[in-house]
Parts: structure tokens; C-alpha cells; sequence
């Protein structure tokens, strides 16, 4: 089958995609979604992550993907069945110190081969975004639309409508979150409460399975959290350069520049990671050794522990940073 663009439309006939409820999902999943409902298909999400979610990845994992991956790809096995494909993007990045880390690039790979080697079919939809010296983003939006059988017409009104929803969604979470800042600032000090910074990839601080934990925990405490990937974007990746000129992905960049912006404004901050994240051992060395003046929880969770112990060391650091608030000695 032919579409306008002039290619085929191998995706013609897919009337139900899915789109797994892991990793970039939490940061592009609005765009995703609405993208795919404007060219009139369905869009399917499976469960929330759980135990069984990590257990299902892991067994179609290899032993040196990152928890997020095995997540990821557990996520997949769960909508295998339940749709015509699977979307799983591959995406670079938007310049030279604006990178994703290289499992985003070979996860459609990651995916198919994984699935193959199980003896599972597993069909994807697929793009690839490389700017700025390979495919745009909209470039490749659009070419997503054409395999599907669009019209260049429809496709560029669903990019447009996808990416003017996803920034709408970012900007009203930036802005209530420093309306919040703001309204804590106002308060008197003895009056503010325990005010702790989450610094995480938005997989791992959104994710109820992984990040879900603490976040409960920090407010089973009576902390108030703050996200640090919910701070405006092009500010933090503006302010990351104060730190750093040569650290290369992009969200580790927003999250240091997050830690920035916010730290005056909070008592404590919880860098999060999934292990074994490249990316992570060498952005949150580096904000431990550089960024001081606030006490800094560092939590890793794995596939073998999962989250066991993350409630015990959330809430030692709580009281930690209560007897500070309290006038108590704490070298930091």
C-alpha cells in the first residue's frame, strides 16, 4: 500500500498501538498518545510497573541491561497481543551535549531481538531521531504518519497537535511546582516544612514501582517533595552549563540544572538511579563531589533488591535532616 509521501504504508492496517509505560514514556508520553489519536488510531497502555512487570523483563533481559530496560521491556511483553505493534522510538538526541543515552538509540533492537530469541513475534513501529545532522523530529514524526498511510497533511497537523499538548502538560507541571517553591518561601522558616529535591530520571522518580517508593515514603514523613524533571526545561539545560561544558545527555543536564536553580529552596536532595545507568554513575559522582552546602541521599535500585531497604534509608534521612532543621550539628 501506497501513501502520499510517495512510500509504502507498511502500518496501514494497524488499528491499535501500544506504547509501554516505562523509560521516555515519562517524559514524551502525552506527545506519543496524542500523535497516534490524531491519525485516528487507538492507543493501548499497559499496567503500571509492579514486581511481575520486572520479573517478565528480566527474563527476556540480559543480565547487563539496566533495571529501566528490563522494566521497559516487561512493559512490552504485557501489551504483546493486546495491540496490531508496538511504538518504540529510537532517538539520539538534539545536539552534540544534548544526547540520550545509547539504550534509547538500540531499543527497538533491544526489543525485537529480545522477543526473537524468546520465540515471540513482535511487531514495532518505529523512528529515529538524530538532529541536528540526521532525521528531525518532525521529520521523523512524519515519517511514522506516512508508514501508518497519512498524508503529509495529516501527519503535520498530529505532530503539531502532539507537540503543542506534551509542552502544555511540561509548562502547567513547571509552573505549579514553582508556584509551590514560592508559596514555601513565603513561609515563616519555623512554619516551612521539610522541603527534599528528588533528582531522577523521570522513569525512575515517576515510575510507582521504583520512584513510587520514595516518593510515598518522603511524604509518609511529612516532607514535600520536589521533581527535579519538573522544573522548567531550557532553563535547567541553560543553567547545567554553569556546571558543566562537556557532560553529554541531555536529562542528566536538566537534572543538574534543576539541582541548581532549587537548591537554596530545599533541605535535602535524593539523587535516584536504576542500575547499572552509565549515565548516572558519572552525572551523580559529580554532583555529590561538586554541589555542596545540602545533604545528599544517594539511592541505586537494582533487579535483585528492587526497593527493599529504600523506606529504612529514606526515613534516616529524614531524621537526619530534621535534627538539622532543629538546630542539631550536621557536617554537610
Amino acid at each position: 500500500m501506497q501513501s502520499v509521501f510517495g512510500q509504502r504504508a507498511p502500518f496501514a492496517d494497524v488499528r491499535r498501538v501500544g506504547i509501554p509505560r516505562a523509560l521516555l514514556y515519562y517524559r514524551y508520553g502525552i506527545a506519543w498518545r496524542t500523535f497516534f489519536e490524531q491519525l485516528g488510531r487507538e492507543v493501548v497502555l499497559d499496567s503500571p510497573s509492579d514486581r511481575g512487570t520486572l520479573e517478565v523483563g528480566d527474563r527476556l533481559s540480559v543480565d547487563e541491561c539496566c533495571l529501566a530496560s528490563k522494566l521497559f521491556l516487561g512493559h512490552v511483553a504485557a501489551l504483546a497481543g493486546r495491540c496490531d505493534a508496538v511504538f518504540i522510538p529510537s532517538l539520539m538526541g538534539y545536539g552534540r551535549f544534548e544526547t540520550f543515552c545509547t539504550k534509547f538509540q538500540a531499543l527497538p533492537d533491544l526489543a525485537e531481538n529480545a522477543f526473537a530469541v524468546a520465540g515471540e513475534s513482535l511487531r514495532v513501529i518505529s523512528m529515529r531521531v538524530e538532529e541536528p545532522r540526521g532525521t528531525s523530529e518532525e521529520d521523523a514524526y512524519l515519517g511514522v504518519a506516512a508508514e501508518l498511510g497519512a498524508t503529509r497533511k495529516e501527519g503535520r497537523r498530529a505532530y503539531r497537535a502532539a507537540i503543542a499538548a506534551q509542552r502544555a502538560y511540561d509548562e502547567r507541571m513547571a509552573r505549579e511546582q514553582e508556584q509551590l517553591v514560592k508559596s514555601l518561601a513565603k513561609l515563616p522558616a519555623e512554619e516551612r516544612p521539610l522541603t527534599i529535591l528528588v533528582a531522577a530520571h523521570p522513569y525512575v522518580s515517576h515510575d510507582p514501582f521504583v520512584g513510587g517508593v520514595v516518593e510515598d515514603a518522603l511524604r509518609e514523613q511529612g516532607a514535600c517533595v520536589l521533581f527535579a524533571d519538573e522544573t522548567d526545561r531550557a532553563r535547567t539545560l541553560k543553567k547545567s552549563y554553569d556546571f558543566s561544558h562537556s557532560i553529554p545527555w541531555i536529562v542528566n543536564r536538566e537534572l543538574i540544572g534543576s539541582i541548581l536553580m532549587l537548591h537554596e529552596y530545599v533541605d535535602g536532595i535524593v539523587l535516584m538511579s536504576a542500575y547499572p545507568c552509565g549515565p548516572d554513575s558519572m552525572a551523580d559522582d559529580a554532583i555529590e563531589r561538586c554541589i555542596h552546602g545540602k545533604p545528599i541521599l544517594t539511592l541505586t535500585v537494582d533487579a535483585q533488591g528492587g526497593t527493599a531497604g529504600v523506606e529504612t534509608r529514606v526515613e534516616s534521612f529524614v531524621d537526619i535532616l530534621s535534627y538539622q532543621k532543629k538546630g542539631g550539628y550536621l557536617h554537610a
